[in-house]
């Protein structure tokens, strides 16, 4: 099932009105009390002003809205010692930005966080021509001589290039070999050159991980076919690593995959299926994706649930359709560039071009979305709190065939795609949330004593030793200055202070002791 939220109906309709008034207390047995869910949003609260409930999350109806929970009493005395506030995942909270990394960066890109302060991406290299330019004579562009420069983290001899904040480390001056090549950054501002990471043949590149020292740097041979992988433990060479071959041998048609490590050091593939969709026609995507795991990221791939499955009713009937690159690209090991597809109907959505990031136990699979309805593609995003469960998707931003990817920099989360902008977000956490909490002292029914009120947000940090995954500190607030009491009550206040489509969406209360 879908869930973008702006969309679902109300589930309350008691909730629609200005402000609502309920009794007043409630009992508490256990050490903590959570409120949450559609249900939880009306029979634990006294009363709200300008929010509503959509699929289970409240939410301002406009730019403001509060609530006061009931006061929630015990028969003994008990100690506060903090409020957990949760928001929904959906993760909206995406802001348009000029084009990431290198000017001269071609084709899809693929970032890679190796450590703090220490970014890449990966791409085609286009020497001196800029990546949205149009082809022109050599005599029309002005001749350019390398000085030598230095930049704040780098002890390597570096060059200046044609291009503002781009400069080419030793690596860089290597020759081309028709594949992709790396740059560096210390502050997302800055790209270093550090030249090839992968050839020709390997020139589909679609994704990366790091692992113990090493980059892993996956691409499609053929396009569109068989993940292949490279582990590279030199990224300043200008040279590709070692070539490992085919990682997985994909039992369908598709790849374009993404890569991520769990906690457990686990390598995750997710791949196109095109198994139930003409993929020719609906821009190289499927409804279907495929999940595949391996202990060291080369070999032994085990194919497990998909995680991502928005087919409509297959038919029975059998499909074809072509590939142009299969037999010209590896004739040893397709005979034919037909591919069969198990039709359905009605008309799929499609997806593809994964990428992978886990921010606190939280996972997010971004994709190509192309729609039905409109054919307009953009980015969109799936979540899931497991690899090993179906993910439900979120919603998309942008304008383009995107082939995007996702990484957490500089206290940020950065979305690169090949559309005319990218995306930056400070995580999917939404401001502006202000909590406060009161206690009953003296048993009469009554709150004595407040804290102050206190902005709320959760924080974001890297995991050491892996690339990908991300920690999260919840949104608490601090009751560790009220007294004991035998009853509690809560107040929220919630501002839409972002300039994008997102809302503060609170999932849930938790009111802990000790």
């Amino acid at each position: 099932m879908r869930t973008i939220p702006r969309s679902i109906q109300i589930l309350s309709a008691q909730l629609a009105f200005t402000c609502i008034i309920f009794p007043a207390t409630t009992s508490l047995a256990n050490d903590s009390l959570v409120i949450e869910g559609s249900d939880g949003w009306v029979t634990k609260l006294e009363s709200q002003k300008g929010l509503e409930v959509v699929d289970d999350f409240i939410l301002p109806s406009g730019k403001e809205g509060a609530l006061r929970t009931k006061v929630l009493t015990t028969d003994t005395k008990k100690k506060p010692s903090s409020v957990t506030i949760t928001q929904s995942p959906v993760w909206q909270n995406w802001n348009p930005i000029d084009n990431l990394g290198p000017v001269n960066l071609g084709d899809a890109p693929v970032f890679l966080r190796v450590g703090p302060q220490n970014y890449w991406i990966f791409g085609r290299y286009k020497g001196d021509k800029p990546r949205n330019s149009r082809s022109q004579n050599a005599s029309s562009t002005p001749a350019f001589t390398p000085e030598p420069a230095t930049l704040d983290g780098f002890e390597i001899p570096l060059q200046t290039t044609p291009f503002p904040n781009q400069y080419n480390a030793p690596g860089g001056l290597m020759p081309p070999l028709g594949g992709y090549h790396a740059w560096q950054s210390r502050d997302m501002i800055n790209w270093v050159h550090h030249g090839p990471i992968t050839e020709k043949f390997s020139a589909w590149m679609t994704t990366a991980e790091f692992a113990d020292g090493k980059a892993y740097f996956y691409y499609d041979f053929p396009n569109d076919q068989d993940p292949h992988v490279y582990v590279d433990d030199n990224l300043f060479d200008g040279l590709p690593g070692d070539h490992k071959g085919m990682a997985y041998d994909d039992p369908t048609h598709g790849s374009d995959c993404g890569i991520i490590r769990d906690l457990d050091g686990r390598f995750h593939l997710i791949v196109e299926d095109w198994s139930p969709i003409n993929a020719r026609t609906h821009a190289w995507d499927s409804p279907l994706a495929a999940h595949a795991v391996s202990d060291d990221g080369v070999s032994d791939f085990r194919t497990l649930a998909p995680p991502v499955d928005e087919r409509t009713k297959s038919t029975g009937k059998i499909g074809t359709y072509e590939h142009p690159h299969w037999v010209k690209e590896h004739p040893e090991r397709f005979k034919t560039n037909v591919a069969e597809f198990e039709i359905h109907e009605p008309e799929q959505n499609a997806f593809g071009d994964w990428a992978a990031i886990c921010v606190g136990g939280q996972y997010y699979l971004f994709c190509d979305y192309d729609p039905v309805d409109t054919k307009q593609m953009s980015v969109g995003w799936f979540t899931s709190s497991s690899l090993d469960q179906q993910f439900t998707f979120c919603d998309h931003v942008g304008n383009g065939h995107p082939d995007p990817d996702i990484m957490f920099a500089e206290g940020q989360f950065y979305l690169v795609t090949q559309q005319n902008s990218d995306f930056v977000s400070p995580g999917p956490w939404v401001e502006t949330v202000e909590a406060r909490a009161g206690v009953d002292t003296n048993n009469d029914g009554t709150i004595d004593q407040w804290s102050d009120w206190q902005e709320v947000k959760e924080t974001y940090d890297y995991v050491t030793g892996f690339a990908k995954q991300v920690s999260k500190t919840p949104a608490q607030l601090d009751l560790s200055s009220l007294p004991e009491g035998y009853g509690f009550q809560l107040e929220v206040k919630l501002t839409d202070s972002t300039d994008n489509k997102s809302k503060p969406m609170i999932k849930s209360l938790e009111l802990s002791f000790e």
